[in-house]
């Protein structure tokens, strides 16, 4: 056989192995992009881009970055024999181009009345060919993995099987610690889930110098002997190594490592408010320094508005974790094992983590798995077998999806989070609220007995070719508007620097937006800023990538 491609379709970004099937599944090299590329910020965004600029639009986008991940790793393209992908049930539903409207809108009447057959999402095998995949052979398979039901999808089901949870016998949580931060409670032998919009923070993503983890990015920050911070950083290999001592007040530094930083992964993030609070730099909801930042290395910086940011992620967690805790009807000190899975759950410290509410607080054991989604992908796209496997785990599985949307205690929790994070919200206040509204107070912190780390980066293996990075996905939507003066207004006020006006077109200007940069359907502030009122976001086209 020749070669296949593991695909893990996350919301932040996409990942994939170039996988020898001649020699047992050898992994040869690694390809990621930095960034989504559907517009939006969070799986919202996609689903009201795919929604609102028609799915034609949305699928053409993501099957020319897959196309140009799959020529990034340099294999012949003739010799790609199989592709199987990974992911949650929205990501992997617009890669396959079917009916997302479930995943959008809550309630069975409302779906009825829109019309909406709900896809069964069972685990199965298509081709290249019927996906519109045109960079390789139409006859190549593409393996698509079941979900457990319709909102609980095999991202979810990935993060089950690797983490070993459903061989437990005492109450467990985990979590994939990304924009969509999925978590699951299992709990007398059934799966209690739900999906919390944490938003781009934990991907390092809406924070001034934030980036997906990648080489060259701090990943951790730790206070030392002298009071300065140690500032971790990925290497080329995604392994943490020191790179510099900071006085985080203002940023003089002391060199430790020949790496240079290029920004601040989510997982940095987490260590910045958690060193902040505890080294008293930070007082919610402000920062305590001359210029009210956090400084790092190589001139990377944590400002008030990154600490917002992060914040409402933070807070997203916690609302949710508790919901699932409160829903189910068992306390704090019930969970005796956390997961924690995803990129942002390789890297952070379990510790820190607690400290800002992303591990619950009285928790004996933590166990980081890494990269579940793509590590089921690998095993799918090497082991003809692991598709039934997973189909026969996802058909055990007794179920319930809480639709965090929908519940009260989660809307309890998190304006519980947003007065904590954003006005400083005493903790005692804070439990006193939950007491009004019949919920149950914070505990005091526990910290766990052991905390395990089964992987060195979420990327275990990345080949001996090494690993690629696809920084510009190379995808444009562009249009030109009858009675568009070439003012500029709109590239002007465009607050990612994602679009340009250029001369020409039928109507003497064509606007031009990088896809993976534009904060899509939830911002327009294109449309909105015209001062001709013509700019209509929706009417934009895929171009062809440059």
């Amino acid at each position: 056989m020749g070669y296949g491609i593991a695909l893990d379709v996350g919301t932040s970004g996409y990942r994939t192995h170039l996988v020898d099937l001649s020699k047992n599944g050898k992994i040869i090299s690694t390809a990621i992009t930095m960034r989504h590329p559907l517009p939006g910020a969070n799986i919202m965004d996609h689903l009201h881009f795919w929604m609102e600029n028609g799915s034609e639009v949305g699928h053409s986008i993501l099957m020319n970055t897959v196309s140009r991940l799959i020529e990034l790793h340099g294999a012949p393209l003739k010799e790609i024999e199989r592709i199987a992908v990974c992911g949650n049930p929205a990501q992997v539903s617009m890669f396959e181009n079917i009916e997302i409207r479930d995943l959008a809108y809550a309630g069975q009447s409302l779906l009825k009345r829109l019309g909406v057959k709900i896809p069964e999402r069972r685990g199965h095998v298509t081709t290249a060919g019927d996906l519109g995949l045109t960079s390789v052979r139409s006859e190549v398979e593409v393996v698509i993995p079941p979900a457990i039901r319709h909102e609980i999808g095999a991202d979810a089901l990935a993060m089950i099987m690797k983490s070993g949870l459903l061989d437990k016998k005492e109450t467990c949580m985990v979590t994939d610690y990304g924009t969509n931060a999925e978590m699951g409670l299992f709990h007398d032998g059934e799966l209690y889930s739900g999906s919390a919009a944490a938003g781009p923070a934990m991907e390092g993503q809406a924070i001034d110098h934030g980036m997906l983890a990648a080489p060259f990015a701090i990943s951790d920050l730790e206070i030392g002997e002298d009071g300065r911070w140690k500032n971790i950083v990925l290497d080329a290999k995604l392994h943490p190594v020191v790179g510099s001592l900071t006085d985080a007040a203002n940023g003089a530094s002391k060199r430790m490592a020949d790496i240079t930083a290029r920004g601040i992964t989510g997982t940095g993030v987490v260590a910045a408010v958690a060193v902040g609070l505890e080294s008293g730099l930070i007082s919610l909801p402000g920062i305590r320094t001359p210029d009210r930042m956090l400084h790092f290395q190589d001139g990377i910086t944590f400002s008030e508005a990154d600490l917002g940011e992060a914040g409402k992620a933070m807070g997203a967690i916690r609302a949710g974790h508790r919901t699932l805790i409160e829903e189910v009807g068992i306390s704090d000190a019930d969970v005796k094992t956390m997961y924690l899975a995803g990129a942002s759950g390789t890297y952070v410290d379990p510790i820190k983590a607690q400290t800002v509410g992303m591990v619950p607080r009285i928790v004996d054991t933590t166990v980081q798995v890494g990269n579940t989604s793509l590590m089921m992908a690998y095993d799918l796209v090497r082991d003809d077998s692991a598709l039934d496997e997973m189909q026969k785990v996802a058909d055990s599985i007794a179920s319930k999806h809480i639709m965090f949307a929908t519940s009260k205690v989660f809307e309890d929790m998190y304006v519980n989070e947003i007065a904590f994070w954003d006005e400083g919200m005493p903790e005692e206040m804070y439990n006193e609220v939950l007491k009004g509204a019949g919920l149950s107070p914070l505990p005091p912190i526990v910290r766990p007995k052991e905390t395990k780390r089964l992987v060195l980066s979420d990327i275990p293996v990345i080949g001996e070719r090494g690993l690629s990075i696809l920084d510009n996905v190379g995808v444009y939507l562009t249009g030109g508007f009858e009675g568009c003066i070439g003012c500029q207004v709109c590239e002007r006020e465009c607050p990612e620097r994602a679009l340009k006006v250029l001369e020409g077109g039928p109507h003497g200007y064509t606007i031009k937006i990088a896809t993976e940069h534009c904060l899509g359907t939830a911002c327009k502030n294109c449309e909105s800023v015209c001062p001709q009122k013509v700019y209509r976001f929706g009417d934009l086209r895929v171009s062809q990538r440059a």
